[in-house]
């Protein structure tokens, strides 16, 4: 049984959906987090709804944070509890997904998942095990999970963007060549690197800029 996600949603400024941007949040946060960037994208893709699901757990000690699944070095979990919690929410994004793209009346290919930190690990692991590829992932700040599994496991090979801050001292930036390195041995033809020099953990407006023309590109914008 999948958990239903509570989302928020910026309309588009036209009024007409021919796109949509899923913005999965990180460790503690909550998708209205995200969801303000779709105030500095809106304007450049008027026919896109963008929207930003709560992870389904909330965060001990965070009454306004969520998480998509446990950290054993952070809240003191099993790595059992952690995979546990990686696999439910790997379901409950499908079923979000898949009821979007239904409820919406749009394909595949019209939606990008659009990820921060821990919101990025999952957007990595969901989009290619899903039968039809999107249009792209936008991956800031995170890392690929069990990338020896990929190559077995993948069923679609869309656009990904990576994005990382050479100052994250959250998730290294390390994990962005570590990530690449596995999408590219596993088929992915196009797979896209930006380093926001001088960033911490935090989307930088280089690396925004980035995204957007990423976005509208794969989009058809």
């Amino acid at each position: 049984m999948t958990r239903v996600l509570n989302a928020g949603r910026k309309e588009p400024l036209s009024g007409d959906t021919r796109s949509i941007v899923v913005f999965l949040h990180g460790y503690g946060a909550n998708g209205a987090d995200l969801l303000g960037i779709a105030d500095v994208l809106g304007e450049h893709m008027p026919d896109t709804l963008f929207v930003a699901p709560d992870a389904p757990e909330s965060v001990p000690g965070a009454p306004f944070g969520y998480q998509w699944f446990p950290i054993p070095w952070m809240d003191g979990s099993s790595e059992e509890e952690a995979e546990a919690g990686r696999e439910a929410a790997v379901a409950d994004i499908n079923a979000f997904l898949d009821a979007l793209m239904v409820d919406e009346d749009v394909l595949p290919e019209q939606v990008v998942l659009f990820g921060f930190s821990q919101g990025t690990m999952m957007s990595l692991h969901v989009a290619p095990r899903r039968e039809d590829p999107v249009a792209g992932v936008v991956a800031f700040s995170g890392r690929l999970l069990n990338p020896e599994a990929l190559a077995d496991e993948v069923v679609s090979r869309m656009p990904v963007l990576l994005v990382h801050g050479d100052a994250d001292e959250v998730v290294p930036v390390q994990s962005l060549p570590a990530a690449a390195e596995a999408l590219q041995a596993a088929g992915f033809k196009e797979v896209y690197a930006h380093i926001m020099k001088g960033t911490g953990h935090g989307i930088a407006p280089d690396g925004l800029s980035v995204a957007l023309a990423f976005m509208r590109d794969k989009l058809g914008l």
